[in-house]
């Protein structure tokens, strides 16, 4: 019987909540020097940090449950975001063109959103996972840094080369050292709010999970107790 625990659900609220916003707000780029950014990696970062919380406190099967949960979010809000803009708009409805902006994806960006939060997030709770077990719940650290590390490295490269492919190499590579660098980076700033969070959980959940027998297939449907 799976174990019910009670911050578990509203936690992956709050990380599919982060998700959707982040997706909102992702068209917007600014400039910072050479560096170029998105306005939703403000934001998004959060998510990994969400993924290391799921799998130091609960293990992988509840971040997994996170994961297809943001995941199957961010269809429905593309599916109906699409719906809408194609809904012929009212005659005094005046801002058509600024609706298409932030709803009217191309499939394109879709497919590449989609493809990178997927891949990556199970990147970054598949590392975790294993080097929580590695380093027999030691130094929490290396455990959100390396999963980021590895995770983010995989989201960025994704969406960046089939979003922009065609474009210039310089291009594609300045964009993606800009992300991956910005996101790691956060990732290490956070890390004393990661030590808080984890420790609370643990002490009021009463759990400290290592996936010793976990089924790491992401597609696993019969959940691990946790």
């Amino acid at each position: 019987m799976t174990r019910q625990y009670r911050y578990l659900d509203l936690l992956i609220n709050i990380f599919v909540v982060v998700l959707i916003v982040s997706n909102l707000i992702a068209p917007k780029f600014v400039a910072a020097g050479w560096f170029r950014f998105s306005a939703a990696q403000l934001l998004f970062p959060l998510t990994y940090i969400f993924g290391d919380v799921f799998c130091e406190v609960y293990g992988y099967s509840a971040s997994r449950k996170a994961i297809w949960t943001g995941f199957m979010a961010s269809v429905i809000m593309t599916a109906f975001g699409l719906f809408a803009v194609w809904l012929p708009p009212a005659p005094e409805f005046k801002d058509q063109q600024a609706y298409e902006t932030i709803f009217g994806v191309v499939p394109r960006n879709v497919a590449a959103s989609l493809l990178a939060y997927w891949a990556g997030e199970f990147t970054n709770s598949l590392t975790g996972a294993k080097m929580n077990l590695w380093t027999d719940g030691k130094y929490l650290w290396t455990r959100t840094v390396g999963s980021t590390i590895t995770g983010q490295a995989v989201d960025t490269t994704i969406v960046i080369v089939i979003i922009f492919w065609g474009q210039p190499l310089g291009v594609m590579f300045r964009l993606i050292v800009s992300g991956y660098l910005f996101k790691v980076a956060y990732e290490v700033i956070a890390t004393p709010l990661t030590y808080a969070v984890v420790n609370f959980l643990k002490r009021t959940e009463g759990v400290n999970y290592f996936d010793r027998r976990t089924n790491f297939n992401p597609f696993a449907v019969r959940a691990e107790e946790v």
